[in-house]
This record gives structure tokens, C-alpha cells and sequence, in this order.
């Protein structure tokens, strides 16, 4: 059960560990979890899209000094869509581990994963332009 990974540690607690009350170090937790986010970018061509947003919204957001509550708006939406299309991929990743070839269940189960990636991009970009048109018009218009 689990499994090794590379240099031969276990990836995955079973329940052998857990009922010994073994904890999972909290430096791999966080190796891993970055390890995952990295994969993410690496592999998946709408993180890298989102992280170009990101980037521009954050420079959008200096140029345009937007105030703090519009900071706290792009951050949420920066994160939540890092948060949604790293989740969209982990499900998209073991729907085809557990079922290789076509089922409509697995169809089902992606394209509702993707729906909720698109929700939260169409989320971020009303909030983008609420955020950013404003602030744009008024460097425009004067």
C-alpha cells in the first residue's frame, strides 16, 4: 500500500502508520505540496496562462496603486485559481489512473473539474475589472 518514492521514503501514510501515531514530517508535507504546485506549472498549459495573469495583474496593481481591499481581491483570486486548476489536474490525473479508457463517469467527473477552473476564472476576471477599469479610466482621462 503507498508506495516509495525516488530515494525510497514513503509517499503515502498507510493506516499501519497511522495507528502507530507516526506523523508525517511537516517539511516533506511542504516539499511535496510545492513539488505538486511546481508539476502543476510545469505540465499544465492554463497555470502557466493564469501565472502569466498573475503577473500582469500584479504589475497592473503597482503601476495603478491600487488600494488595499482591490490587493486583497487579486491576491484571493491569484490563489484561488492557482488552488482550482492544481486540483483540476490532480482529479484529471487520477481519473485516468483509475479509468484509462473512455467512461462516462470519467468524462463527467473532468469536465465538472474543468467547470469549476473556468467558474473561478470568469470569477477573477469581473473581479479584475472592477478592480482595474476604474483606476485605468482615470489615467486616461487625465
Amino acid at each position: 500500500m503507498g508506495g516509495t518514492s525516488p530515494d525510497n521514503k514513503p509517499f503515502v501514510r498507510s493506516a499501519e502508520t497511522k495507528g502507530k501515531g507516526q506523523r508525517y514530517k511537516l517539511t516533506s508535507a511542504f516539499s511535496n505540496a510545492g513539488r505538486g504546485l511546481f508539476e502543476a506549472v510545469r505540465s499544465e498549459r492554463n497555470l502557466r496562462i493564469d501565472a502569466c495573469m498573475a503577473v500582469v495583474a500584479i504589475a497592473l496593481g503597482f503601476g495603478l496603486r491600487i488600494d488595499t481591499p482591490s490587493w486583497l481581491a487579486v491576491i484571493v483570486c491569484i490563489g484561488m485559481m492557482f488552488a482550482l486548476e492544481t486540483v483540476n489536474t490532480a482529479i484529471e490525473a487520477v481519473v485516468d489512473l483509475a479509468s484509462p479508457g473512455y467512461h462516462e463517469l470519467a468524462r463527467r467527473a473532468k469536465d465538472c473539474a474543468a467547470g469549476a477552473a473556468l467558474a473561478g476564472a470568469l470569477s477573477s476576471f469581473v473581479v479584475g475589472c472592477i478592480v482595474f477599469i476604474p483606476p485605468i479610466m482615470a489615467f486616461l482621462t487625465s
